[in-house]
This record gives C-alpha cells, structure tokens and sequence, in this order.
C-alpha cells in the first residue's frame, strides 16, 4: 500500500529560506509577538507549532519593521510589518550509517519500522552511534528536525529491548500531524507481552501517575500525589493464560518513559525478563534466551497526515516470543 504519488498543495515550509511578511491589523495591537504570529500563521500551516515560531524569534528569524525582533513577548503594534524567515536546513552532525531496515509502511510522507530488541531509536548517553536514527539518515534524504537534532524524525520511541512498529515522520507536516494524532488519542498503540502472574480478571485500566523514581534517576516510578509526575493511562487485557504466565495485550492512551513496564509492574505482573522492573524474575528456567523485557509493539494505527487513509500496520512477532510462547504452552499441556 502506497500514497507516494498523493497530491497537496505546495506550502513556503517546504523551502527552507523563504519568507512570509504579514501586516498588524487595527483590532489586534498590544498581542504578544509570538501569540499574534501563531494565531496568523497556524490556520494555514499547523505544523508551525507556536514552540516552533518562538524558537524562530529567539533564533532572529523574525524582523518587525526591518528590525531583528528577539523578545517573544513584546507586544504589537497596528501596521507593524513582520517578516518570518525559514532558517536553511543545516546538515545534521549525526553521520548516515547503513544498516538493513525491516520497513513495513512507506510513503513520502512517513515510514513505519519493524524495530528489533537491542536497538536503541536515537542517539544518547553510552549511544552516540549506531541508533535507529543514523541508520533513517543513511535511509532517507532529509528528515525534520522539529523533535531536535538528535532525533530527526522521531514521532514516538520504543525502549531499546523493546521491538516493534514505530512510525518516522519525512516531512515537518507529518511529524506535526502524527504527533497530534497521538496527543488526541485518534491513533493508537498497541502492544504484546508475557508477564508473570494470572490475574483475576480478563481486561481492565490502569490509571496511574508516572514520574521519574526519587531514588534511581535511570528508573520510573508510580508516583501518586506527586505534581511531578504525569497522567499515565494503560488498558490491558488477557490474550492467553499460560499457568504462572499470561499473554497479555496493552493499549497506550498517553505515552510516558516506560509506561507498561511500569504499569504491569504496578499491579503485580511485571513482564518476563524485564531488567528493570521485574528484578529476580529473570526466567532463566524456562531456557529462552531472551534480550530484555518480553514487549512488542504489534500493532500501529493512525491516519495518514496528507491523504487521510486509515494506516493500520502489523509488526511479525520475534522469533524469541514465538519461542517463549511455545515454551510456555508445553510446560501447560
């Protein structure tokens, strides 16, 4: 399935450089710049994030009047003449490096991949190389820089010993697009996973706060009361009990650092071999060697941002899953 060929309008984003000059009306005087600038230019460019036209003032990009105008809260002023320059992409200083991809999806506009445990989705602390990222650059003729340099085309993430799909945005318009798909819960995620345990029920919600643990800084925590920590919202239900395990099948409504592995633990099923969370759980027992926690995004929805098809992509199962699963399955039967 491919919308490469879709048509859309040619919009002045798409060349880095151009200018946009607007004028200040007679109602809108005494506006914050970077206010008035978001409400004038969104309706026609929402990719255009009002963080995006603030860092483009800080960065002094805009001019009021042939000036440099660099305080984002400065007020207008009737005819006042604005001037928005698209500063010229400057080449990421991540190095392209080729590594074979599993593409599931793309367009474009995005790409969707297969992501397998152990590879880390962008550069950081211990991962300066070899990330899902360097090898997208060596992929892909350019990618937007809106999440940052060090995360050119990232929508969401997947932890490293988590595989699964994942959807990379190509253009600004998509990453923009996809992002508020997710913020407003059109899209949806949805997950695998073996955990320890059986409970009771066959589905149910964990609604629980998730910030950074007081303690272990590499951790999350269940934090309730804390004005820290987020909203944090995860369905569950049971795909297949397997004596002492369960195949259960998450769905995301928010996406905060560690969400499900936090959340299984939580309620008393942590996932089989989850480092982190599921400490003295390591099923060294069971005689499968698995790379971490057993999780799999296993299934992307979204609407694509240009044409508006529904994009439904499955990501196979791992080799190390299926084994895990039959494994379990014997030792029921």
């Amino acid at each position: 399935m491919s919308v490469a060929n879709a048509s859309r309008q040619p919009s002045p984003l798409d060349v880095p450089g151009a200018c946009m000059t607007l004028q200040v009306g007679i109602d809108q005087a005494g506006q914050r710049l970077d206010r008035w600038l978001t409400a004038q230019l969104t309706a026609q460019f929402p990719e255009l994030s009002r963080s995006r036209i603030q860092k483009l003032i800080e960065q002094g990009q805009v001019q009021r009047n042939g000036c440099i105008c660099t305080r984002k809260q400065e007020p207008v002023q009737v005819g006042d003449r604005l001037v928005v320059t698209l500063p010229p992409v400057v080449p990421t200083e991540l190095q392209p490096e080729a590594m074979p991809l599993d593409i599931l999806y793309e367009d474009d506009y995005l790409l969707v991949i297969n992501k397998p445990a152990g590879l880390v989705v962008h550069p950081a602390p211990g991962h300066a190389t070899g990330t899902l990222v360097h090898g997208l650059l060596a992929h892909c003729d350019r990618l937007p820089e809106i999440a940052g340099a060090q995360r050119p085309g990232i929508v969401h993430r997947l932890d490293k010993d988590t595989s699964g799909a994942i959807v990379i945005a190509k253009t600004d318009l998509a990453h923009h697009h996809l992002q508020q798909q997710l913020q407003a819960k059109t899209a949806y995620r949805l997950y695998v996973a073996v955990v320890h345990g059986a409970p009771s029920q066959t589905a149910g919600t964990i609604d629980l706060p998730i910030g950074r643990h007081p303690v272990d800084r590499k951790r999350m925590a269940v934090l309730p009361g804390d004005p820290r920590a987020r909203a944090a919202v995860t369905h569950w239900q049971v795909l297949e009990r397997l004596g002492n395990y369960t195949l259960m099948q998450f769905r995301l409504e928010t996406g905060r650092t560690h969400q499900i592995r936090v959340h299984s633990r939580a309620i008393g099923y942590p996932i089989v071999g989850d480092p982190v969370y599921s400490s003295g759980h390591a099923p060294r027992s069971l005689g499968v060697n698995l790379p971490g926690q057993a999780l799999h995004a296993w299934k992307l929805c979204f609407q694509h941002p240009v044409t508006g098809k529904l994009i439904a992509v499955t990501a196979p199962w791992p080799p190390v899953l299926k084994t895990l699963l039959t494994v379990l399955r014997q030792r029921c039967s």
